[in-house]
């Protein structure tokens, strides 16, 4: 069977490639993380390291929906009353210059509903796509990703999207800790810093591959493409 080229090890580790056991999570690619007048931006960091990534995740969510895989896209955001917001993120979130709740040219920073809680109309999710919305980091928290993989048999994960040292490896934490196997895409993630972003894939890669393992978009691409797609049984 083909496997994927990934660091520290060929992805799976048991060699068996079937879309009806995978899913791509598409991570936050909200106009609030990649837009200027978003949380992002409202913080002073450049939101272009996060729109460099659109084009290589449309690419791979082509070939993911083209193979058969499950895509999955999540949105962190909170309720408009800021009910579901613990008060030392909100003052953590002030602290870095965007006090999540407050208004910017994309509307309330990270509110739902708003204009910058959206997915970028570049990557909007496909009709019967799930999307997962999200009060905190992973996209495991207070969500039902957990079931919705579970009720699709889906046992491994490509992962892709921002940012890569907090929601993205926050998932992908989790998701190890719940038996998933974890593939990050290394050039579909972006951090806010630079060196952050480096320090992630490393700490996932370490060890073995404790978090699982790391690849380059058209590695996956190329295998997706070379393995025969199998028929989604609507749920």
């Amino acid at each position: 069977m083909p496997t994927i080229a990934a660091n520290p090890y060929p992805w799976p580790h048991d060699h068996v490639i079937d879309p009806l056991m995978t899913a791509l999570v598409v991570i936050d690619m909200q106009r609030d993380f990649c837009e200027v007048g978003g949380y992002v931006s409202a913080m002073g960091y450049d939101v272009a390291p996060a729109r460099a990534l659109i084009p290589r995740i449309q690419a791979v969510l082509a070939a993911v929906r083209a193979w058969g895989g499950l895509v999955v896209h999540t949105r962190e955001g909170h309720r408009p009353d800021l009910s579901d917001l613990p008060s030392q993120k909100r003052f953590r979130s002030a602290n870095g210059g965007a006090e999540i709740g407050s208004r910017g040219p994309l509307g309330r920073l990270l509110v739902r509903g708003e204009a910058g809680w959206d997915i970028v109309p570049e990557l909007a999710p496909a009709p019967g796509e799930p999307i997962i919305d999200k009060p905190g980091f992973s996209a495991f928290y207070a969500t039902d990703l957990d079931r919705i993989l579970a009720a699709r048999g889906v046992r491994r994960l490509i992962v892709c999207g921002v940012t890569t040292d907090i929601c993205v490896h926050s998932t992908i934490r989790d998701a190890t800790e719940r038996g998933y196997e974890c593939l990050l895409l290394e050039d579909c993630c972006a951090a806010t810093v630079t060196s952050n972003h480096a320090a992630a894939l490393e700490t996932i890669r370490s060890e073995g591959g404790i978090f699982g393992a790391t690849a380059r978009s058209m590695d996956v691409i190329g295998v997706l493409k070379a393995v025969t797609p199998a028929p989604r049984t609507p749920s």
